[in-house]
């Protein structure tokens, strides 16, 4: 410590408590949700001002001090934005509009993270993130069995207010993935057919096959998942267990499912896509769409997510984000001999691996 100087020692203290606070910035955005804001300035057609944000919130006016603080951590955070606004009375004043972020927590906006971010407030999660200090000196599988004293998968299936909120909040989360499917059309090329191992509803399914019509794509999904949903043309929904059996295709899509599983249960589901695409030989391949940890050139904001949907996975379900060299090991140990990785997909990426 007398090695530091006094700017040095403010700085940590700094970097410190803004991780010690971060939690109220997380409750900010919850509250930015909750009360609709970014809907309220998108239906304003411009700018809007506080006054008219008060009312709009139709909050007593007395606490416009408190939204104007509000406001400006989250204009700080870059939610939101400010420019000046021209009244009728000539006067200008501060108006708040949107930000690519904001925009993406509309509500009928496709995508929209709306749902996801409700999701990831959810009392469940935060308070099992709570009990990390705690279960690393006991012997639940994660802290989300301390806090509740079962798995977060029986949570779910137990919590039918929470699951629909999943669901909506992985369908959000799948429609950025989305947004640019349509590019990947090249790693589907050449295939007859392809097994969507965790698909849902068969949202990329809808969207490659519009662009592909020769190709048969199956989803692969649990049966109370895919329950009454109607097959078409070249779109079919299978009930199954991927521990189990993958039906057989030239390629197998797995969409942001290895990322919840420990690296034995990746490895049993791995051997499984390896069977399912062992008729087409050396021309089959396995298809993820996953987070790797690590990725050359990779910005800060980016880095820092990956590590918080690390850590999520770890107070949740017993998985993990993984760095190359973690997937590589997979890859191997299921008996793959090669994989290509192409970051394409913001946080995740497109890796394909071969026979």
């Amino acid at each position: 410590m007398e090695k530091m100087d006094a700017e040095e020692l403010f700085q940590a203290q700094a970097h410190l408590y803004n991780y010690t606070y971060s939690f109220i910035g997380s409750m900010c955005l919850k509250s930015a949700v909750h009360l609709g804001i970014p809907d309220i300035i998108f239906k304003n057609g411009q700018p809007i001002t506080i006054p008219e944000l008060v009312l709009a919130l139709q909050i007593h006016p007395t606490k416009s001090g408190y939204v104007y603080r509000l406001m400006r951590l989250l204009v700080h955070a870059g939610f939101f934005a400010t420019t000046k606004v021209v009244k009728d009375d000539k006067e200008e004043e501060v108006g708040y509009d949107l930000t690519p972020s904001s925009r993406l927590l509309l509500k009928d906006n496709v995508p929209t993270l709306s749902p996801f971010v409700r999701a990831m407030f959810h009392p469940a999660l935060v308070h099992s993130s709570e009990f990390l200090p705690e279960w690393f000196h006991r012997n639940e599988i994660t802290p989300f069995d301390t806090a509740f004293g079962m798995g977060y998968w029986d949570y779910l299936s137990q919590n039918q207010e929470f699951n629909g909120l999943f669901n909506e909040a992985m369908i959000g989360d799948s429609g950025m993935i989305n947004l640019v499917i349509k590019d990947c059309k090249y790693v589907f090329e050449g295939l007859n057919s392809l097994v969507d191992v965790g698909g849902g509803k068969g949202g990329v399914g809808r969207i490659v096959t519009e662009s592909l019509p020769n190709l048969h794509w199956t989803v692969l999904d649990l049966p109370h998942v895919i329950e009454n949903l109607p097959d078409s043309t070249n779109l079919k929904f299978v009930g199954g267990d991927m521990f189990q059996s993958i039906p057989s295709a030239d390629a197998i899509l797995l969409k942001l499912v290895l990322h919840a599983y420990s690296d034995e249960d990746c490895v049993k589901v791995l051997k499984k896509c390896k069977e399912a695409i062992s008729n087409k030989g050396k021309e089959g391949k396995v298809i993820i769409i996953d987070i790797v940890v690590g990725e050359k050139n990779e910005n800060h904001v980016l880095t820092e997510a990956k590590l918080f949907f690390d850590m999520l996975m770890m107070v949740l379900v017993n998985g993990r984000e993984r760095e190359e060299k973690e997937w590589e090991k997979l890859f191997l140990d299921a008996g793959f001999s090669h994989y290509k990785i192409t970051p394409i997909f913001g946080m995740r990426s497109l890796i394909e691996v071969y026979p």
